[in-house]
C-alpha cells in the first residue's frame, strides 16, 4: 500500500472528508480505474453532501464493475434520497434517528473491528445486522460482511434476550480512527422479559436472568450438607 493510499484511508476514518477528496483525486490521477479509490471518493463526496459528484463517481465504479456491492448500495441510497440538498451535512438528516429512550437504546463501541479498508466505507445512519455466531453477537453490513462484535458483557445478555424472543435494530453511529460505534434500539420485547429493560448498568447491575441459575447452584451444596449431617446422626 502506498503512503498516499494509506493516508487516504486514515483521513476517511478520522472524518476529514475534504482532505479525503483531495488525496483520492491524487490517487486517481495515477490509477484512474482503481475501484477502491473511486469508492472512497464517492463516499467522501456523499459525506460532504455533494450528491451529484458522489453519484457520478459511483457510476464510474459500476461501469468498471456492474455488481460492485459498495457502489450499488450507495448509488441506490443517493438516488432514492428525497429533498437531499447539496453541501448539507448528513448529520442534519440523521439527527432524529439517534433519539435515546431509557432502557431501550444504547450506543455501543464495537470490539475486534474489521480492517480499515472496509470500515472506511461505512456511513453514519447505515443499517447493520446483528447475528449470533459462536456464542457471540456479530455486527454485519447488508452484504453480510463482518464489521465487529459486541463487547462480551453486553453480548452475553443479548444472547439470552434475543434467543428468548427480543428483537433489535442497529445503525452505524460514528466511525473514528479504528473505532466503530453503533446505535442499538430494542424494537420488540418478549412477554417473559416485559419487566426487564435491555440496556442497564451492566457493569454494576446483574439481571434476574443471570442470577437465577446461580441461586439454584448455590442451593445444592447446602442441601447436600444437610443430608450429610443427618447420616452422621443416624450412625
Amino acid at each position: 500500500m502506498t503512503p498516499t493510499k494509506s493516508q487516504a484511508i486514515q483521513t476517511a476514518l478520522s472524518g476529514d472528508w475534504k482532505k479525503a477528496v483531495v488525496l483520492n483525486k491524487e490517487l486517481l490521477d495515477e490509477t484512474p480505474t482503481d475501484i477502491d479509490t473511486l469508492n472512497r471518493l464517492g463516499h467522501a463526496y456523499s459525506e460532504l453532501g455533494k450528491v451529484k459528484e458522489a453519484k457520478s463517481t459511483y457510476q464510474k465504479v459500476l461501469r468498471l464493475d456492474t455488481k460492485n456491492p459498495i457502489a450499488l448500495r450507495n448509488f441506490k441510497r443517493l438516488s432514492s434520497s428525497k429533498n437531499l440538498k447539496t453541501d448539507r451535512h448528513p448529520l442534519h438528516i440523521l439527527s432524529t434517528m439517534f433519539l435515546e429512550e431509557s432502557g431501550k437504546t444504547k450506543v455501543v463501541e464495537l470490539v475486534n473491528v474489521a480492517e480499515p479498508k472496509l470500515i472506511s466505507q461505512l456511513s453514519p445512519g447505515q443499517a447493520v445486522h446483528l447475528r449470533i455466531k459462536r456464542m457471540k453477537v456479530f455486527v454485519l453490513d447488508e452484504n453480510n460482511q463482518y464489521i465487529g462484535m459486541l463487547p462480551d458483557n453486553l453480548g452475553k445478555r443479548l444472547l439470552l434476550l434475543m434467543n428468548g424472543g427480543n428483537t433489535y435494530e442497529a445503525y452505524i453511529k460514528s466511525i473514528q480512527d479504528h473505532n466503530v460505534s453503533v446505535f442499538m434500539r430494542e424494537i420488540k420485547r418478549a412477554n417473559k422479559f416485559r419487566n426487564q429493560p435491555t440496556f442497564t448498568l451492566l457493569e454494576k447491575t446483574k439481571s434476574k436472568i443471570d442470577k437465577l441459575p446461580r441461586n439454584e447452584d448455590k442451593q445444592k451444596p447446602k442441601e447436600e450438607h444437610q443430608e450429610e449431617d443427618e447420616e452422621e446422626e443416624e450412625s
